[in-house]
């Protein structure tokens, strides 16, 4: 039986970090990805530009040029796509983990079983665990009635369809105010909701100005201390101060934030902190309390999302390979 030192769960650019730090200390690995390489990165909207320089999105000391003081999403997948052919990373695509156990074989043993997305069975055997399952392929769901209704989406993609739609997007942070602004140039009229009083102070410094001046202008209307009630086929019902309105829409973005995949983390063993929802761990090597099964990148993050990104997740694989390759110096050979 194969008995790798280290599975890496997730192909993002924690999980690719990882793997580049496991390679250098000569460990045996394996990434595993349920969807596409960097499959949160794919999933961004398709225009979209990156809140920091090329630097801070660099791994394994790999530069990221481009022309540009910000990358683009497009440029993005390309630099991951150039990391893991230069380093020959071992990663397997398409392959969802379903379940994660320890076992005894002589040595603790985790059990990996996986399903392909062409229903192909298997499990695989490591050390080591590190989950590096990100955080955006959950939806943060409001539980309205008609969140389900073929046109309402949880995740932008680009706005050519919604040309002279009406469009409302529900949510005050950068996702919200980025896609009302796009959805606003392609000739959608638009209408943001947010509970708050205002929108979030975190949006990006050249897009506040931006979505703040369109909403006074009247460019873009907006519907503030207001709650997302019902959605219906041709309208959505919100709430304010009591009172309850109703507001055309074509099409509906809930633009409420993300979470990480909580039930893969619990059924793995790993504590979960319920006021956060964020997995409990060691804050200078990342192992949970699950021993050799360790957290990386946005997994970290439980329901604010905001601390944790590439920048600063692409080091957490390098503190969790440097734990496992000491651990595995000192067994028996």
């Amino acid at each position: 039986m194969l008995v790798r030192d280290l599975i890496i769960v997730g192909g993002g650019p924690a999980g690719l970090a990882t793997a580049i730090a496991a390679q250098r200390r000569q460990l045996s690995y394996l990434v595993l990805e349920k969807g596409v390489l960097v499959n949160s990165v794919y999933r961004f909207p398709v225009h979209m530009v990156f809140f920091t320089t090329p630097d801070l999105l660099e791994i394994g000391n790999l530069p990221f040029v481009t022309p540009y003081e910000k990358p683009t999403r497009l440029e993005a997948l390309r630099y991951y796509r150039r990391v893991v052919d230069t380093y020959g990373l071992e990663i397997s695509l398409g392959e969802e983990v379903t379940a994660i156990e320890r076992e005894s074989l002589g040595d603790d043993v985790f059990s990996v079983a996986t399903r392909s997305q062409r229903g192909v069975r298997r499990v695989l055997h490591a050390r080591a665990v590190v989950m590096a399952i990100g955080y955006y392929d959950y939806e943060n769901r409001l539980n309205v009635p008609g969140e389900d209704l073929p046109h309402v989406a949880h995740f932008y993609r680009e706005p050519h369809a919604h040309y002279r739609q009406h469009v409302v997007v529900v949510g005050g942070r950068n996702s919200a105010a980025e896609t009302a602004l796009e959805l606003y140039r392609a000739g959608a009229h638009v209408t943001l909701v947010h509970r708050r009083p205002t929108l979030a102070d975190s949006i990006k410094y050249w897009v506040k100005p931006d979505i703040e001046n369109r909403i006074a202008e009247g460019s873009i209307a907006a519907r503030f201390d207001s709650s997302l009630v019902e959605i219906r086929p041709t309208e959505v019902v919100i709430e304010r101060l009591g009172m309850h309105e109703e507001l055309p829409a074509d099409a509906v973005y809930l633009m409420t934030g993300y979470h990480a995949d909580t039930a893969l983390l619990r059924s793995a063993g790993i504590a979960i902190d319920a006021a956060t929802d964020a997995p409990v761990y060691d804050s200078r090597t990342f192992e949970t309390n699950v021993p050799n099964l360790f957290v990386a990148g946005g997994t970290v993050s439980g329901r604010d999302t905001a601390p944790i990104f590439i920048e600063n997740g692409r080091f957490h694989g390098e503190a969790i390979v440097e734990v496992v390759a000491e651990r595995l110096a000192l067994q028996p050979k």
